[in-house]
């Protein structure tokens, strides 16, 4: 295993060199949060007066990507000045590893051409410009190569072409008609940047698949076990201060479906969106060729009540004060590595391969975050910025920050298994 970490290290030297690039933290977009929390709320309050309770699901969905006052629509809640702050935010030696990972792997796969990354949720775009700039390094670039984001958020979407692309005061390039992509600009490397709203609405071409803190967004739904059986937890309206509450639904749900027969927990929380990606993008590996890579919190389907806020760095009450805060539930990896392996019977796709989960301490570690961080600090001459290294080391790795809480999930065709049982993926053995 140290091998594998020294032949990557190899790459980063020869390519990457020993430039140490700061992170910087811009403030957070100017909004009147309260006011649209307000909003958000009497449409919430309407909803459920005129329909009865909602579903955790649909809160999710509203308070987060609701299109004047959803959380991740209109500012900036990364970083310091955000409400949480993400792993490549914390240093250039996340981005930089999973970029000599990813070249690594599609070299194992031939090195196929045309070929794009695709990244699910690209928050600011900070990972995908650590990855851009490892890549240019390889001379992976120009008409050969493709950047796809998937992102609902306008605002999101700004924040990513400034961080991506040299023309930042330019407007989008205007599309043809009947294109898939809502916007499309060149990176600051020549190749050809494109932003999309649906995975499927993504090229049929061989992908890199990257969803980094994605699926802990997508709605859930909770279940509970009750003497009748299984139900749904639902958000009602206390009519007595219009506060929002937790209520058990009366009689089974559509919901309660996606729990499977011999669950043995008393609560959980499923996410039937989650699902659906993850067979499409196990669906477009087998029959476009690809590999994916999914990091995020979460569990191998033994955790049950996980649905909470943040706010400021902190926990946060999720029916309070809806819009200014985000919204999370950790991921049920055992649950994506189910539906990635059972494709149904009327699609055309055979089951992908997984490896994973590995802890993120684990898989860094293997893949040599260690000699990167002695070589970025044996060419650093700057005393704050040789701590900044070490502390960003330490929340990434240590089992008692980063380390241990994130994950990590691998996807790739079935057609790879012999080789994959003689070059097994970096990080995850």
């Amino acid at each position: 295993m140290q091998s594998c970490s020294r032949r990557l290290m190899t790459y980063l030297n020869q390519k990457i060199g020993f430039a140490i690039h700061r992170r910087y933290f811009c403030d957070k977009a100017k909004t009147t949060l309260k006011g649209n929390a307000n909003i958000l709320l009497k449409q919430i309050e309407a909803r459920i007066l005129a329909a009865g309770p909602i579903t955790v699901a649909e809160y999710m969905k509203e308070v987060l990507t609701n299109p004047t006052a959803g959380y991740y629509m209109n500012r900036d809640v990364f970083g310091q000045t955000g409400d949480f702050i993400t792993s490549p935010e914390i240093s250039q030696m996340f981005g930089e590893l999973i970029a000599v990972w990813l070249v690594n792997e599609w070299t194992k796969c031939g090195r196929p051409t045309p070929f794009q990354i695709a990244e699910l949720g690209p928050g600011r775009g900070t990972l995908m410009a650590d990855i851009l700039r490892v890549f240019s390094k390889f001379k992976i670039a120009g008409s050969d190569f493709s950047v796809s984001l998937v992102e609902v958020s306008p605002y999101l979407a700004q924040v990513q072409e400034k961080q991506l692309s040299p023309r930042q005061a330019q407007e989008a390039t205007k599309l043809p008609q009947g294109s898939q992509h809502y916007k499309q600009s060149i990176s600051f490397y020549g190749s050809q940047v494109r932003w999309y709203n649906h995975i499927a609405d993504l090229p049929r071409t061989f992908t890199l698949f990257l969803a980094h803190e994605f699926f802990d967004a997508l709605p859930i739904h909770k279940l509970v076990k009750v003497d009748q059986g299984w139900r749904e937890v639902l958000i009602d309206l206390n009519r007595e201060d219009l506060t929002l509450r937790f209520v058990i639904s009366r009689d089974r749900t559509p919901a309660c479906l996606y729990r499977l027969d011999n669950e043995s927990r008393e609560e959980l929380e499923v996410s039937p969106q989650s699902l659906i990606i993850t067979q499409a993008m196990a669906a477009r590996i087998h029959q476009d060729g690809g590999i994916g890579l999914v990091i995020d919190y979460g569990h191998e389907g033994d955790k049950t009540d996980t649905f909470r806020g943040f706010k400021n760095h902190k926990l946060h009450d999720p029916l309070v004060d809806p819009g200014t805060a985000d919204l999370t539930a950790d991921v049920d990896f055992s649950a994506l590595k189910w539906a990635a392996t059972h494709p149904r019977t009327f699609e055309d796709w055979k089951a992908n391969l997984t490896y994973g989960t590995v802890d993120q301490k684990d898989f860094l570690t293997r893949v040599g975050i260690n000699l990167r961080l002695e070589q970025l600090l044996a060419s650093c001459r700057d005393e704050d910025v040789a701590l900044n290294l070490k502390s960003a080391h330490k929340m990434l790795t240590d089992p008692m920050e980063m380390g241990s809480k994130f994950k990590f999930l691998a996807l790739y065709p079935s057609v790879m298994e012999k080789i994959l049982e003689r070059y097994p993926p970096p990080g995850f053995v």
